[in-house]
């Protein structure tokens, strides 16, 4: 194999969920490419990296100093849906179904990996939450064992604010599982966020 063939695979390896075989795959499909086109994808990829930066409000990804959502009036600022991660908000967002604002937390708590609550913008939450305008967060963290630790961590932080109603997405057992192979903790959830059949 040529060595800049290698690099490049080497490279494209580098991504999360690209192998090998994948790296390989891209690495050949950009020689297929007209060079301009390479060159304003690597482009855009550079400029990506430079110039992209986190809202100053809700830790999202933005252009500026704050998001389209956080710069939005016809947003529900009386509402903020935290997530870990900007994913998880594009997620809700494709939903259309949630019109409040966002907070991105930066991922869970998890000893195991160096990641304690200082790591995280709990803090920034907890300034938007103090000013008195939000009325409820909701909780959008996944189920894993980090991820519980986290919301148990936040609620026990916001307790300080009564007034703030906090709530979790619901959690349960998708359409389509098997019982038998549902681990006990989602098995909990879909007990506790049981419902009347109407």
């Amino acid at each position: 194999m040529s060595k800049l063939l290698q690099e490049a695979v080497s490279e494209f390896s580098k991504l999360p969920g690209i192998g090998r075989r994948t790296a390989l795959r891209l690495s050949m499909h950009l020689l297929k490419m007209d060079t301009a086109a390479v060159e304003q994808m690597m482009g855009s990829i550079a400029r990506f990296r430079r110039e992209i930066r986190h809202c100053e409000l809700c830790n999202n990804l933005s252009d500026t100093p704050r998001c389209p959502i956080c710069e939005n009036p016809e947003r529900d600022r009386t509402t903020i849906c935290v997530v870990e991660q900007v994913g998880d908000l594009m997620s809700i967002e494709n939903t259309r179904q949630y019109r409040g604002l966002y907070h991105v937390l930066g991922g869970v708590i998890s000893p195991m990996q160096g990641v304690g609550p200082s790591d995280l913008k709990i803090d920034l939450l907890l300034e938007k939450v103090a000013s008195g305008a939000v009325r409820e967060v909701i909780l959008a963290i996944s189920t894993s064992v980090e991820g519980e630790t986290t919301l148990f961590y936040i609620m026990n932080r916001l307790k300080a604010y009564p007034q703030v109603k906090v709530t979790t997405i619901a959690r349960g057992i998708g359409f389509g599982d098997e019982l038998e192979y549902v681990d006990e903790l989602t098995i909990t959830h879909a007990l506790l966020n049981r419902r009347e059949i109407e």
